[in-house]
């Protein structure tokens, strides 16, 4: 593996500009090439953020013997076959979350990528953030006592648009697997995996869940409180609660600071942070390529699977079912 890793990016959505933006806050990084099924927008794309190769469809994004890895921006529907298609053509891959449309699929992802010993890592973007980071030291030495309890909300009011992904059972629409996988994950990082999985859901007009609220029970007591949703603001925080004390995450998927509580007193804590945030999941994938890894140990594929596993069982309650499941 070179020392500076090739980056490759596949789609030129909006979560693909944020991630070429956080190459550039990126050591030993560089954005070489990106696909498109359309050719103008490849070129656009790769203007603007400094001249990279521009490729006018994804196998030719994937087979292009420059890049190292390709980062997956594409909506959730198509992330299984736009990673198969790159770690079978030797690349290293970061797939936008959620993993995949499924726990099915993101099983059968994962033995690709084992059989191929090729490195692939969901791009849970919020777990490699500073706050985070700090949030997982902080636990593990016992600041706030036994957890007992995690909070976590994220939504947001989206302008009403049935061909827009957010909306589209086609592309894998809803809060759930928007942003809910982010409430999800959080409560993953903390307690581990569930063993009871309780929610309810509002399913709007085109089938896909507007808002939800879940509750996930753990072994030994712990309990998670979760909401998302499409259609509905919400404050995006979290907070983790403790026997001694809590953890409070304002904005937690993008904030820059914690408050710890404990011994009737509250301290905030900023670590520094870099760029957009982007960077960060970019740098750990470096890191995992330059060490020789085909998984990363902060965000292993078990645990993307067990995630998924957790969003499946919520979408059976609320009799949530994508196209071509």
């Amino acid at each position: 593996m070179p020392e500076t890793i090739r980056w490759g990016i596949l789609g030129t959505g909006n979560i693909a500009r944020k991630f070429a933006q956080g190459l550039k806050d990126t050591p030993d990084a560089e954005l070489t090439a990106v696909g498109s099924r359309s050719a103008e927008k490849a070129r656009a794309f790769a203007d603007e953020f400094g001249g990279a190769r521009a490729h006018g469809s994804y196998e030719a994004l994937a087979g292009d013997d420059a890049v190292d890895a390709v980062y997956v921006a594409t909506p959730h529907v198509l992330h299984y076959d736009n990673s198969v298609l790159c770690l079978r053509a030797g690349k290293a891959v970061l797939c936008e979350k959620p993993l995949t449309i499924n726990a099915a699929q993101a099983r059968a992802l994962a033995e690709v990528a084992r059989a191929e010993g090729r490195f692939l890592m969901e791009a849970m973007w919020t777990r490699f953030l500073p706050t985070l980071v700090e949030t997982r030291r902080l636990l593990a030495e016992g600041a706030i006592g036994e957890v007992r309890m995690v909070m976590a909300d994220f939504a947001f009011r989206t302008a009403f648009n049935p061909e827009h992904r957010l909306l589209n059972p086609a592309l894998g629409g809803g809060g759930l697997l928007d942003v809910g996988v982010y409430t999800v994950a959080m409560a993953h990082m903390v307690f581990g995996v569930p063993s009871q999985i309780s929610g309810l859901a509002e399913l709007g007009s085109t089938g896909v869940d507007e808002q939800a609220a879940m509750v996930l029970g753990f072994p030994g007591g712990g309990l998670a409180l979760l909401a998302c949703g499409v259609r509905t603001n919400t404050p995006q925080d979290a907070r983790i609660l403790g026997t001694d004390g809590s953890i409070y995450l304002p904005a937690f998927w993008h904030g820059r600071k914690i408050v710890l509580s404990r011994n009737g007193k509250s301290e905030e804590i900023e670590p520094p942070f870099v760029g957009n945030g982007y960077n960060y999941e970019a740098i750990e994938v470096g890191r995992c390529l330059r060490e020789g890894l085909t998984e990363s140990p902060v965000m292993t594929l078990d645990e993307s699977i067990a995630i998924m596993d957790t969003l499946d069982a919520l979408r059976a309650q609320w009799g949530l079912r994508y196209p071509g499941e």
